[in-house]
């Protein structure tokens, strides 16, 4: 079996949440247990740190991977969904698993896929979990897929578990309120084990308490014990004075995340480290500086907040709920351009309108439809764009659209690429 045969195995008979949507969710944990079981439960080879949260984790597992592998470890990274290539989900030291092991993988186990009939979310953290236990990684960080108490994820027992921002968004499968969505969230806090949230949201603060109690996990709110005080960028990083109980710790501290929002997981991530130095892990200050300003070389890691030109400036981020595009609009208004251009698509399951009413009227939209069975068809796009007072047009693919606003824009403005992960995932300069 060859690499491509293997994904059109696992694409077409497959359920593949980032394709199809909720009809792909399984809730429950009975298949990832039944094929980690098949596979001698590589998962309890390997210590782990576990991510979830509704915005924040990609970002928040990669700083984590980049301090460790830093560190000196040998560093497994989990993260979902791929932007270009499947193999990117797995990482071990930043290098993807090769379509060699993935086609092996796919093959070897074919009979045992259609016994248990798993997902393809499941099938992949299979694969992940059998890969760290064959490469004997000294930790792997897993970033949940989905929720938390039932992403397929959650068979791990790991150091610690890191809880990041809470917002709203798949709500159909989590709940349509922040306490339901942040009780799903806090189903990876296990007993005994240590918990980080990075921030303390008064709405859902009392939701992780309780799991606290109930597991007798120790629980730690970063943002109480570790302030990030933005100070502003420095060629391609963002800076920050990280203050640890009130006195300086890291004095102009290089990210080589540039989003704003970057803030918010920072102090969750130094946090899960310090927990980890608790542990008997070794991680020095200045490792934790190597780590930080070397994030995507480390990890592959793509899509935050990332300039892709310079005249126009051309971004783009992936950022796709209300809370992330919040933070996407603050920051381009930030900047001050006399004309921003958006390229904008998104997938069928958003609340649309809720997120189209957070956009600047003033600013030119170029809507546009990635090649996915989840994208909203961009004519629907369009005519709610209308009702939300946006002014553009509609272009039939993202490349088309991204070709339209570099035609229109002047070097002085911006062109701005998102609303959906798989919007960029289009970008042909990635």
């Amino acid at each position: 079996m060859t690499y491509e045969q293997a994904l059109e195995y696992l694409y077409q008979q497959l359920p593949m949440f980032h394709r199809i949507g909720n009809a792909a969710f399984k809730k429950s944990l009975d298949n990832i247990i039944a094929l980690t079981k098949a596979l001698d439960n590589p998962q309890q080879h390997f210590k782990t740190v576990h991510v979830a949260g509704t915005n924040g984790k990609g970002s928040s597992s990669s700083m984590m991977a980049a301090i460790l592998q830093a560190a000196g470890y040998k560093t497994g990274l989990y993260t979902s969904p791929h932007l270009k290539e499947f193999t990117e989900r797995v990482r071990v030291n930043g290098e993807m698993i090769s379509k060699e092991n993935v086609a092996r993988f796919t093959e070897r186990h074919q009979q045992l896929f259609e016994q248990v009939k798993p997902s393809f979310f499941e099938m992949t953290v299979a694969l992940a979990f059998d890969h760290f236990a064959a490469e004997e990684v000294d930790i792997a960080v897993i970033e949940v897929g989905l929720g938390g108490r039932l992403d397929s994820t959650n068979i791990i027992t790991p150091l610690v578990s890191l809880i990041t921002n809470i917002g709203l968004d798949h709500q159909a499968l989590l709940g349509n309120t922040l306490e339901e969505i942040a009780g799903e969230k806090a189903g990876i806090i296990k007993p005994g084990v240590p918990a980080v949230v990075s921030s303390t949201q008064p709405s859902v603060s009392a939701v992780f308490a309780k799991r606290s109690q109930e597991t007798q996990s120790p629980l730690l709110f970063a943002d109480q014990i570790y302030g990030v005080v933005p100070k502003g960028t420095a060629g391609m990083y963002s800076l920050f004075d990280v203050y640890l109980k009130e006195q300086l710790w890291l004095e102009g501290l290089e990210v080589s995340l540039l989003g704003n929002y970057q803030q918010q997981n920072l102090a969750g991530v130094l946090a899960t480290v310090a927990e980890l130095r608790h542990q008997g892990y070794a991680i020095s200050d200045e490792q934790i500086r190597e780590g930080l300003r070397n994030i995507q070389a480390l990890t592959g890691l793509q899509g935050r907040w990332q300039v892709l030109a310079e005249k126009p400036l051309t971004i783009c981020d992936t950022g796709h709920n209300i809370d992330g595009l919040t933070q996407v609009v603050k920051q381009l208004l930030a900047l001050k351009r006399r004309q921003v251009h958006f390229v904008f698509g998104a997938v069928n399951d958003k609340d649309i309108r809720s997120v189209l009413r957070l956009l600047p009227v003033a600013y030119r939209y170029y809507f546009c439809q990635a090649q996915i069975p989840r994208a909203l068809p961009v004519q629907e796009l369009w005519e709610e764009a209308q009702f939300a007072g946006l002014k553009g047009h509609a272009y039939p693919t993202v490349e088309d659209a991204i070709l339209a606003a570099k035609a229109f824009a002047q070097e002085d403005e911006v062109i701005f690429i998102g609303g959906s992960t798989f919007v960029v995932a289009e970008i042909p300069e990635l």
